[in-house]
């Protein structure tokens, strides 16, 4: 299925509205949510070990949680820890290498790394000196293939000079920045001040040192935003052209994140007016070439995320949309997420216990799950019609020798008022979300998890649009 029919949109505003509800965004399946507190340590080095054996060749992702911000966005549900004090940052760096030890223990040779993230947090809170030292550990631990894809999150207001430079040196060529909206009362609203002339001076610099891909954050939802910041947003946005464009909806839950009880609820648009404003930003995007990927993710034609979209190799991990095959993913920080083969396994999620642990010689694992034949089933359905917009009976039965129609037989009877209302399509061949249902992906594979049918609550999860 080619990307120019995977792009297509119906934007049905009254059917969005209508089937609109809260659910999971299936960064993982199972979700983060359903990991059992306790050790998997055991599991996870097994994993590891058995991956060493087997297919040490296959690729491997890694991710740096690097969690300091020296201010808060008010609406960030983030894990960080916000502080002036850049010295912080060393006792976290020795832990990172006494993790990254414990890691890299585990083989006999340094194994390959086809993709790197830094997140956080705020990445570039760290010194030139910091970052280098950080990075001088990942490369005396691991290889980094030719071609690998390495990313970081930006806050444009938070740069040292040299930093861009020093992290293409090493290897660096991809990033997100930051911008949610241009508007200055909306910035000041949720905290975070950011003149346009910084964010394009970023880009610039990115662009002139050789970066490839730039992604831009968008938020629609924000206090005091409305369809007009969004339309000056847009405009300004598609004058700098990133490559890549995250169109994410405020998810307003002050009750689980206390920063966001900074926010006055009377200052949160109404819902017909979010709605109002993601027709306009899907309307805009779409009209200036960018091909929809899925759920909240735009790209330009031409970059790989729309070619991998287009060839059928499109993932999706804890990062989003990914544009390699199915990787295997050894998370490093505080609250960091790894996943090794059918072992999911995170991190502490305080920065002193991750210490702690650590400073036993422990991995600083606290929870995690080891996937199901069920769980391993389900990813490959749900992932199948997130990247893909469809789901193929026969190779899912080639895969997992099962027969579809009986497996998932409660699943597709409940599909059943999607397909009255023309989201999806169902034949005796594959299960299709048809250009109306788009949009609304997550409501369709929320029917494929298991989870949610035990009558497990969806109340704490974020709203769909």
């Amino acid at each position: 299925m080619e990307h120019a029919h995977l792009s297509t949109l119906d934007f049905d505003a009254a059917m969005i509205a209508r089937h609109d509800g809260s659910g999971p965004r299936y960064t993982s399946y199972p979700t983060a949510d359903r990991f059992q507190s306790g050790s998997v340590s055991t599991q996870y080095i097994d994993a590891l070990r058995g991956r060493e054996a087997g297919y040490a060749h296959a690729p491997l992702s890694l991710y740096v949680h690097i969690p300091f911000c020296d201010t808060v966005c008010y609406y960030c549900a983030c894990n960080k820890i916000v502080t002036k004090h850049k010295f912080k940052a060393d006792p976290y760096l020795d832990d990172l290498e006494q993790e990254i030890g414990l890691i890299r223990a585990l083989f006999h040779e340094a194994p390959v790394v086809s993709q790197l993230h830094f997140g956080g947090g705020t990445p570039t809170f760290l010194t030139n000196v910091q970052m280098e030292r950080l990075l001088k550990m990942l490369h005396a631990n691991f290889r980094f293939a030719h071609d690998a894809e390495c990313s970081v999150e930006i806050d444009p207001r938070r740069l040292e000079t040299g930093v861009l430079r020093l992290m293409a040196d090493y290897g660096f060529n991809r990033m997100s920045l930051g911008v949610q909206d241009i508007n200055e009362q909306v910035q000041k609203a949720i905290n975070r001040v950011q003149p346009v002339e910084v964010t394009g001076q970023v880009l610039q610099e990115a662009r002139a040192l050789g970066y490839k891909s730039i992604n831009m954050d968008l938020i629609y939802g924000l206090p005091k935003q409305s369809v007009n910041t969004m339309y000056r947003t847009l405009q300004t946005v598609l004058d700098w052209r990133p490559d890549r464009i995250a169109l994410y909806s405020y998810a307003h839950l002050p009750q689980r994140f206390k920063a966001q009880r900074r926010i006055g609820d009377d200052t949160i648009p109404a819902a017909s007016e979010k709605l109002a404003m993601l027709k306009l930003a899907v309307t805009t995007l779409l009209d200036a070439g960018y091909v929809y990927i899925g759920m909240d993710h735009f790209a330009l034609p031409n970059d790989e995320l729309a070619r991998s979209l287009d060839e059928g190799s499109l993932q999706r991990n804890f990062q989003g949309y990914s544009t390699r095959a199915d990787c295997d993913l050894i998370a490093l920080g505080v609250s960091a997420i790894s996943r090794i083969g059918h072992v999911y396994a995170q991190n502490a999620r305080t920065i002193e216990q991750y210490h702690d642990m650590l400073a036993r010689g422990e991995l600083p694992l606290i929870r995690g799950l080891v996937m199901s034949r069920d769980d391993e089933i389900r990813r490959d359905a749900i992932h199948a019609l997130l990247c893909q917009s469809k789901l193929s009976f026969a190779d899912i039965s080639q895969t997992w020798g099962i027969d579809v129609r009986d497996y998932f037989l409660q699943d597709l009877e409940a599909l059943s008022d999607l397909q009255a209302d023309g989201l999806v399509q169902v034949d005796q061949e594959q299960i299709t979300i048809t250009p109306k249902g788009r949009f609304l992906s997550r409501v369709v594979v929320m029917r494929f998890d298991k989870y949610l049918h035990m009558g497990q609550p969806i109340a704490r999860y974020s709203k769909v649009i």
